[in-house]
């Protein structure tokens, strides 16, 4: 396995010392070396491009190693394109001359083909087998040298200009000066900024003339007012409906993982449903309602509970309940329907079982707000895709510089969507430079 830092030197012949007002003109420098720029970086010079990939860290790839919780969820294993593109949110029609180009099949035989085998999770989700980040790092890594991309890190740039012959200049921090005949923007929003995700590149790009949409948090996990929640810390409940409520309107309804945080809930159902909790928080306080129990309807819950309480009618109910619920709900379960948990079985009331019941139906959760950009998986806003020719990811407005990857204004759920834009998008571009 390569070792996560690197020398520049594992890529180029030489370890790069750009000078002053360097002389040498690049065919295409990539500025960011996260997954769409590594993959477009490796692209270009496959096609006998000579290619300079700049990063601001002190290595590549460090948001891609901390994708998936360090597993890194590769795409999402929905292999016709109408169907991926469907998740996209209107963007489909832009997209599919892209996806045409480089689909969910491609990049499973990307990986595939060089040693990396994958596996299927829960909705579709596409993992390694290693369950590790680490594993899609170095298949990308080991992409760029053998088609001899050459790498400088820490290297942040502070200005790009557009020369009258049609190159580029870019200006480090340190005043160098770096030449390119193309270039690819792949510097990423503003989610995960520890990560070098500053939003640079909207800077850059606003004063080429682009329009920047408002850049705002997509994916996020959900703070609660509800502190008896914060006691469930790493409970995960499978298969659950979400209900977000306000002003006592129903609003929208989402079905599938939760997971309690110390501060409030996640997971990625949870994640999916941030930016419309989000939005709805803007005209006032939101409301969850949880359902354990979807596919049961209040009279089969009942029955359940009943006969239960029957066969272990000498215990208390703090002590079986445990047979329908995870045992760290119980006690929670039990404060919010207002049931003494030392109550025998035999002795609770049937006005307790039907409220007990519509407690497992209907679990209150409070919405304090959405975590910020610390915690975010992507961030929506961007370069609009009306500026940009889809067919290639080249802008409309800056001829020779290709836009990708996060930098685009493309809302996605989680479950591997952003990663594929992210390799979609970086081949299709290093495809066309």
């Amino acid at each position: 396995m390569l070792p996560l830092l690197r020398s520049t030197s594992g890529v180029s012949k030489t370890n790069l010392m750009i000078p002053k007002s360097e002389s040498k003109l690049w065919d295409v420098v990539v500025i960011g070396g996260g997954p769409a720029g590594m993959m477009a970086a490796g692209k270009a010079a496959s096609r006998g491009k000579e290619v300079l990939l700049l990063e601001k860290n002190e290595h590549l790839g460090k948001k891609l190693l901390i994708t998936g919780g360090g597993r890194c969820n590769v795409t999402n294993n929905k292999q016709d394109n109408r169907t991926m593109l469907a998740k996209y949110k209107g963007n489909d029609q832009f997209l599919f001359s892209a996806f045409s180009q480089w689909s969910v099949k491609d990049t499973l035989a990307f990986f595939h083909d060089r040693g990396m085998p994958t596996k299927e999770e829960n909705e579709g989700r596409i993992f390694p087998v290693s369950n590790s980040a680490q594993s899609v790092y170095d298949t990308l890594y080991a992409y760029m040298k053998e088609t001899s991309v050459q790498t400088h890190k820490s290297s942040t740039i502070s200005k790009i200009k557009q020369e009258k012959d049609g190159t580029f200049s870019l200006t480090t921090q340190s005043a160098n000066i770096i030449r390119a005949q193309k270039v690819v923007v792949a510097t990423g929003g503003i989610s995960r900024p520890e990560t070098g995700s500053t939003g640079d590149g909207f800077k850059w790009l606003k004063s080429l003339g682009h329009t920047i949409i408002e850049n705002d948090f997509a994916l996020v996990p959900i703070a609660l007012l509800d502190t008896w929640s914060k006691k469930l810390s790493g409970l995960t409940l499978e298969g659950v409906k979400m209900t977000t409520y306000q002003h006592a309107m129903k609003q929208e309804s989402y079905k599938g993982k939760l997971l309690f945080t110390h501060v409030g809930i996640s997971g990625p159902t949870v994640l999916n449903m941030s930016k419309d909790v989000g939005e709805l928080l803007k005209y006032g306080d939101v409301e969850i309602v949880v359902d354990l129990f979807p596919s049961k309807d209040n009279g089969k819950l009942k029955n359940e509970l009943q006969t239960l309480l029957v066969a272990e009618s000498n215990k208390k109910i703090k002590n079986v309940l445990a047979a329908m619920v995870p045992a760290s709900l119980v006690t929670h379960l039990l404060m919010l329907a207002g049931i003494d948990g030392n109550t025998f079985c035999h002795s609770v009331r049937s006005e307790e079982r039907l409220q007990l019941v519509a407690t497992m139906k209907t679990i209150p959760l409070h919405v304090k707000g959405l975590l910020g950009k610390e915690k975010a998986i992507v961030s929506s806003g961007g370069i609009p895709l009306t500026e940009i020719d889809t067919r290639t990811f080249e802008s409309n407005i800056v001829p020779g510089m290709y836009i990708v990857g996060d930098m685009l204004n493309i809302d996605r759920p989680s479950g591997g969507y952003s990663l594929q834009l992210c390799w979609t998008t970086g081949q299709v571009a290093g495809t066309h430079i």
